[in-house]
């Protein structure tokens, strides 16, 4: 019974996740997301560079197509273990890429409640993906597990 429950929990969070990179990624094709991300990925360590490099609009364009060979990766690894391994460590990438945008985020602690930890707007909205990261990297051990690359527990 223990294994079914896990196996359910793999499959569900797998699902769920390709959902996630369905919706997100179709969304950065569109200029009104496109202007949305300018202070994300403006104050973003890891994200930065891309405005220079990419401009706004393909900036947003890069990362909606990273976020749906994602969604196709964990998709396929349904059926093709090592797929699956490709997709939940680019889920575990892109989350921990938005993570490091929170100490950065301008204005993303309320400085009439003292600031840290007290979040406002950017911040907040940010912190899901600290969950995200929670469900992306058991995916990836168990992905590793399935294909055989990891001892099981």
């Amino acid at each position: 019974m223990n294994l079914l429950r896990e196996d359910l929990d793999y499959h569900l969070t797998r699902a769920s996740l390709v959902v996630l990179f369905l919706f997100f990624g179709y969304q950065k094709w569109f200029d009104y997301e496109a202007q949305v991300l300018v202070p994300y990925i403006g104050n973003g360590p890891l994200l930065f560079w891309m405005y220079p490099v990419f401009g706004i609009r393909g900036a947003s364009w890069v990362l909606g197509v990273s976020e749906w060979s994602f969604a196709l990766l964990l998709f396929l690894g349904f059926w093709h273990k090592r797929l699956g391994i490709l997709g939940a460590l680019g889920s575990c990438a892109a989350f921990i890429g938005t993570v490091t945008i929170i100490p950065f985020m301008p204005y993303g602690w309320a400085a009439s409640a003292g600031g840290f930890p007290a979040m406002t707007g950017n911040v907040a909205f940010l912190m899901k993906d600290v969950a995200r990261v929670a469900a992306s990297a058991p995916q990836t051990e168990l992905a590793l597990e399935r294909a055989g690359l990891r001892a099981t527990r």
